[in-house]
């Protein structure tokens, strides 16, 4: 029982300890980012084992390297001038799709003509379904002026949570055409969150700009596709995003993390030349009715390339389809809260902990705690692919580590500690405390070997208490135990720290005397004996009395260069003293 509570007490204590190294150390960025690469391995297997399926329902009309070389030798320039989006906008609705959306931004331009702006404009203003974008920046007001936008682009939120957006919140806007701004409220922000490692795994779903809260692009282009077309939203305590029936869990940033189908290519591409000269007569076999078709650069030399769990090169626009097939299928990851994890990671290094306790073989306790973290691998990997859930797996497995390790330690020391009591009690004389007889034997054999290796001398001393049988017969045995308690305690308080104090044998003791000449241990002998003789004993009944003892005192070599005649010659001196009225030192002849 008292190991088991050792256990539990001091893997708790090292957990914690280690808890609280990994906070103040600064390392939870460092494990975050390994962490995050974990999310990267899932959701790469879970693209392999071909878990999700993109959905059919959104095309992307891609301005992709053959396009852009399209554009330049038959337009002449780049950007493209805009009646050009608004014959492709015509055409695309005379197939009815669900949304037309541009991952573009239709700023002023220089090179574009007023006439060509107003045939895009008047687009925006003819259909509902038309959508665009642009994006917020922190930009210094020596550079641009921020503007003020329509209250008809603003969501009104209910934030209930702790997430203050203050990492989405920005100061400064580029503006679209003003014709836009002013026809539509079908207009999206494209802002987006990274990681520290560059790497986009969360989309905002709404960022703040002067203390009001846009909607991304994906988002209104979702919210239009699912029918919900409210401008009132709730953030609840638990840090989810209110849609209806829906709920959209917001991570610490304010960011949604998305649910990846694929790598680049993943959705249906068409390039827009192909669109461009359909416009124009040409035959274009594709059914765009119901879809959401999205525009979007995926040239490489128009810089709208990111980075995502699922590859290292992944055009833009596709992160926009990435984000309105999550809102299509309710399909965002769900990260589990940081004090959940710790709790978790704890109780899953108490668990390795307890299996380490219980199983003597180091290799099977090995073998069972890396099985009891892999099983939890495979929970956390199935919760994200089955219930879009993310445990992390770094800190369990920190946790996991250092749970195994400490009560490998705690074993230890314990094993030691038994140990360590085993040898007393195998070595110690349970009523006096004092060594026994056979580590006596032990010692004595050892003392030889070591003074006639290094030519030293050491003594040895025999005691044996006066008249003990008859002192036993007049006040009873307990307190002759008591008497030889104190007798011992007295011997042990009379020598050297390296002098070895043992029970000899019924009333008899002994002590060893290392490096100790002749003289110099018959004078110790003369000091105990005077010590012993002027000491009050308690008895039994607790009364005090006064006892004396015999000695005698061998020397090696000079009195011998074995045990058995060291033992003899200090045997023979204490009864020499025996014989000469007790209460004495043998003499040395």
């Amino acid at each position: 029982m008292f190991k088991k509570i050792s256990y539990t007490f001091g893997i708790i204590f090292f957990v914690i300890f280690a808890f609280f190294i990994i906070k103040n150390a600064n390392l939870s960025s460092f494990i975050d980012s390994v962490e995050n690469r974990t999310f990267d391995l899932r959701q790469s297997i879970m693209i392999n084992e071909g878990a999700k399926k993109a959905s059919e329902d959104i095309v992307i009309i891609a301005i992709d390297d053959a396009s852009y070389e399209y554009i330049l030798d038959n337009f002449g320039e780049w950007p493209l001038p805009r009646n050009i989006y608004a014959d492709m906008i015509n055409y695309l609705e005379k197939e009815s799709p669900r949304a037309i959306a541009f991952d573009l931004m239709f700023v002023k331009s220089i090179k574009s003509k007023n006439l060509a702006d107003e045939t895009l404009i008047k687009a925006f203003k003819k259909y509902d379904n038309i959508y665009t974008s642009m994006n917020f920046d922190n930009q210094s007001v020596d550079l641009r002026t921020p503007p003020k936008l329509p209250n008809k682009l603003k969501l009104n939120i209910e934030n209930n949570s702790r997430i203050d957006f203050s990492q989405l919140s920005f100061s400064n806007c580029r503006t679209i055409l003003q014709g836009i701004l002013d026809s539509t409220s079908n207009i999206g922000i494209i802002n987006v969150s990274r990681s520290d490692d560059g790497i986009l795994r969360k989309m905002p779903l709404v960022v703040k700009y002067q203390n009001d809260f846009y909607p991304q692009l994906a988002l209104k282009v979702g919210l239009n596709y699912i029918g919900e077309l409210n401008n009132t939203y709730e953030i609840d305590k638990n840090s989810n995003f209110i849609i209806d029936e829906r709920k959209i869990y917001l991570d610490k940033d304010g960011s949604a993390i998305l649910n990846w189908y694929g790598p680049a290519g993943t959705y249906t591409y068409i390039p827009m030349y192909k669109l461009i000269k359909a416009v124009n007569g040409h035959k274009l076999d594709f059914d765009f009715s119901n879809k959401i078709i999205y525009f979007g650069t995926t040239a490489s030399s128009l810089f709208d390339i990111k980075t995502v769990p699922t590859g290292k090169i992944y055009p833009g626009v596709e992160v926009q389809a990435t984000y309105i097939n999550n809102i299509i299928d309710n399909n965002f990851i769900r990260k589990v809260n940081k004090g959940y994890t710790i709790a978790l990671s704890i109780l899953l290094s108490l668990l390795i902990a307890s299996v380490v306790s219980r199983v003597d073989s180091a290799f099977s306790a090995s073998m069972m705690s890396f099985s009891t973290y892999f099983i939890y691998l495979l929970i956390a990997y199935y919760a994200m692919r089955f219930e879009n859930l993310w445990l992390e797996i770094i800190y369990p497995l920190i946790f996991s580590i250092f749970g195994f390790t400490c009560a490998y330690i705690i074993k230890y020391l314990i094993k030691s500690r038994d140990f360590e009591q085993q040898y007393k009690l195998a070595t110690t004389d349970g009523l006096t405390e004092l060594f026994n007889h056979r580590y006596f034997q032990e010692q004595i054999r050892r003392q030889l070997e070591h003074c006639k290796r290094y030519n030293i001398s050491f003594s040895l001393i025999i005691i044996d208490i006066d008249f003990f049988k008859k002192f036993n017969d007049n006040f009873g045995h307990q307190s002759g135990d008591a008497v030889l308690r104190q007798v011992a305690q007295t011997l042990k308080r009379n020598v050297r720290a390296t002098d070895i104090v043992c029970r000899y044998g019924g009333e008899e003791m002994s002590i060893i005397l290392p490096n100790t000449g002749e003289e110099e241990a018959f004078s110790t002998a003369q000091k105990i004996c005077e010590r012993v003789a002027q000491h009050n004993f308690k008895l039994a009944n607790g009364k005090e009395t006064n006892v004396t003892i015999s000695l005698g005192v061998s020397t090696f070599p000079k009195d011998g260069e074995t045990a058995e005649s060291l033992i003899s010659t200090a045997d023979k001196r204490l009864y020499d003293a025996k014989n000469n009225g007790r209460n004495q030192v043998g003499k040395i002849i």
